[in-house]
């Protein structure tokens, strides 16, 4: 809870409307009005950097390169797919079900169960929201459910972790699920951008993945663009921001291995190298 109250802080755009607030408010004292001039000039700077320069785009790549999509193996034991794609309220009111510009996750969790029809498939996804947490009918799986139905998948052949509300729990919960043995391969399908907090959680719970990341936000090869429009550009900029500062977060309380989780290979030199 703590966590969803901050980030309404904290996130690009709200955190911009409140410098400007506090900055004309202060235009109106006689003491401080200077203050506020230099706070509603630092929020101007700010949204003209936003519209006109690819700053989404320089925050979140290196997150979304971080793992490379992998040349998967022959055999695979289970692929679990982490929550967020789907809208629960709009699935519950209107009767089918919604996705949100994280709907590859449901794709590449599709692709995925369609080439290794032996692995257990796993969902994972409860109720982030902050009412609400008890309603059934607000929690992801029902959603995933109709989605998969949609795209061509037995919804019946997928397990479900309804309860987790954080990339923690995802782990956490799932992890006691399925219990998944060690000598066992299991693929990991979630956004790029969120892949890296993601796989540092696995590995802090003792659960090894292959990440497979879907759901690109920036273009390939690591060129940016500037779209100069700051609607989509503020919109662009909110999960890369959320993520960098879930990585220390989640580095602060333990939850991940490193500050900022890379490919096993770079880990083994780390460690051959101290």
């Amino acid at each position: 809870m703590l966590s969803k109250l901050l980030w309404l802080l904290v996130s690009p755009g709200n955190l911009l409307v409140l410098i400007l607030t506090a900055g004309t408010a202060l235009l109106f004292t006689r003491r401080l009005a200077h203050w506020g001039r230099r706070l509603v000039v630092a929020v101007t700077v700010g949204f003209v950097v936003v519209m006109v320069t690819p700053i989404a785009s320089w925050v979140a790549l290196p997150l979304e390169e971080r793992f490379p999509r992998p040349d998967l193996p022959e055999r695979v034991d289970g692929i679990i797919m982490l929550g967020g794609a789907v809208n629960p309220p709009i699935t519950r009111d209107r009767g089918e079900p919604s996705v949100n510009d994280a709907a590859e996750r449901i794709l590449g969790f599709a692709e995925l169960i369609r080439r290794y029809p032996q692995a257990h498939a796993v969902f994972t996804g409860g109720s982030g929201r902050l009412a609400g947490q008890d309603a059934l009918d607000l929690r992801e799986d029902l959603a995933v459910r109709g989605a998969l139905r949609q795209v061509g998948i037995d919804p019946d052949s997928v397990t479900y972790e309804n309860e987790s509300r954080n990339t923690w729990e995802n782990a956490l919960y799932s992890q006691r699920l399925v219990k998944p043995k060690p000598e066992e391969t299991w693929v990991l399908v979630t956004s790029a951008m969120h892949m890296p907090r993601s796989v540092g959680i696995f590995r802090q719970v003792g659960w090894e993945v292959i990440p497979y990341p879907v759901d690109y936000r920036t273009r390939f090869g690591g060129r940016p663009f500037v779209r100069f429009e700051f609607d989509k550009q503020i919109d662009a900029l909110q999960d890369p921001i959320r993520e960098w500062i879930g990585l220390v977060a989640y580095r602060l309380m333990g939850r991940t291995d490193s500050l900022f989780p890379g490919p096993a290979h770079d880990r083994t030199a780390a460690q051959a190298g101290s």
